[in-house]
């Protein structure tokens, strides 16, 4: 059947609005990146792709950081620098591959940016809706604000950190699963492996729930395109996976602390490294019997207890960074449609108020500890208040999100459009 001609030129209407949008942040991502040289982790991997598919070098070879550290410094990294060497699986060559292709960095990072922008947005609208948090017209303003100015978005879109693709990519997953849409939730779940640090516990988990509940539709999904992604990596570059390996073992020496064991023995020299392995200890004891008791349980409990595990994911003792952080955006929506959904207005009190809390605090904890060198630093103080937060959160809504007496998170059905 032939749309009929209003419809098409109301969606041709929409698409051109987009269209003028996008081009019109492109212009001002332009200006602000030739004005703010920085943008490491893409340049890293820009030029990481352009050696691995236009000159055939390894994007982990000392030639192809050395070339990434004269663009970034003008020389090669001195002892104590930042070495900016590649270290996501080479298959990730995919996402950055049509930013390669443009000559110009700054061009390419205006459109990265871009790109990373738009996930943003997309990022918070199906973080609400794979709830059914259904906020007020001021609570839906204030969480968008929130998602796109907060500190941990801001962070990863100036250095322009795959992250963010990252996140949407778990939050899609979440929400093709929601719907029983098992192949696209495989087939998302396994992208976001190109940061493999991440999302490896998640991605355990995931497996292990659709294992227990029979779901095979994801199992073999997931990890079939799993097999594919290192299988073209294998084609791209034979070696590829002991290169990588060699990279993600040297990547915490020259990296600021990236667990929080490392973090608290940078500030506690006598104690710091025993108490964050206790720490990291008792968490992994907590996910044990979380995921033992979820694996049996429906999705509404699978989903608290992902978000619990991605929480854990940053203390337990993975190398990490709080500019990662984006990856909990979700679990916050989480919990606020949890509040409001149990205590109506004084639910959307308490999230306005923790809103603004988070928004403000993290920026100033940010700007009160920022060192400087050739881009600011984050000071590791940072690992401490969302995880910290999320954890007490999480728990103080378990009941109503893991065992409620009529759930919130109900199946979407099977001819509802998810978007």
């Amino acid at each position: 059947m032939k749309p009929k001609p209003k419809k098409l030129w109301m969606v041709l209407g929409i698409a051109g609005f987009v269209l003028i949008i996008l081009t019109g942040l492109t212009v001002v991502n332009l200006n602000f990146s030739r004005q703010n040289p920085g943008g490491n982790d893409f340049m890293v991997h820009w030029v990481g792709t352009r050696a691995l598919l236009l000159d055939g070098i390894s994007p982990y070879s000392d030639e192809t950081a050395l070339q990434i550290q004269e663009m970034a410094y003008g020389r090669p990294a001195r002892p104590g620098e930042h070495e900016l060497r590649v270290a996501y699986p080479v298959y990730s060559v995919a996402v950055f591959f049509p930013f390669a292709l443009v000559n110009d960095f700054n061009l390419a990072r205006a459109l990265w940016m871009t790109l990373l922008e738009a996930a943003l947005l997309l990022l918070t609208y199906f973080s609400i809706r794979l709830v059914n948090w259904k906020p007020s017209l001021l609570s839906l303003a204030a969480f968008f604000v929130f998602g796109v100015l907060w500190y941990h978005s801001v962070r990863p879109l100036i250095n322009g950190n795959a992250v963010i693709l990252v996140a949407l990519g778990l939050v899609g997953g979440l929400v093709a699963l929601r719907a029983r849409m098992d192949e696209l939730a495989g087939i998302l779940f396994a992208l976001t492996t190109i940061k493999p640090q991440v999302v490896v516990l998640v991605v355990a988990w995931v497996l292990v729930w659709g294992i227990t509940q029979r779901r095979w539709r994801l199992v073999s999904w997931l990890v079939g395109t799993e097999v594919i992604l290192i299988a073209v990596g294998f084609l791209l570059l034979p070696n590829w996976l002991l290169e990588n390996l060699r990279e993600v073992l040297r990547y915490p020496g020259y990296n600021p602390p990236g667990t929080l064991t490392a973090a608290l023995a940078s500030w506690f020299p006598s104690v710091g490294r025993r108490i964050g392995m206790v720490v990291s200890g008792v968490l992994a004891l907590v996910l044990l019997v979380e995921w033992n008791y979820g694996r049996s349980k429906p999705y509404h409990a699978f989903l608290w207890v992902f978000f619990l595990t991605l929480t854990v994911s940053q203390w337990i003792g993975i190398q990490t960074d709080p500019g990662n952080f984006i990856v909990l955006l979700p679990a916050l929506a989480l919990v606020y449609a949890t509040w409001e959904a149990r205590w109506r207005n004084t639910g959307k009190t308490l999230t306005g108020v923790n809103l603004l809390i988070l928004l403000v605090g993290i920026w100033w904890l940010f700007i009160s500890t920022v060192s400087y060198g050739d881009q600011p630093q984050q000071s590791a103080l940072l690992f401490l208040p969302l995880p910290a937060y999320l954890l007490v959160t999480l728990y103080w809504i378990r009941w109503w999100a893991v065992s409620p007496p009529a759930t919130l998170y109900e199946p979407i059905a099977a001819d509802e459009d998810i978007f």
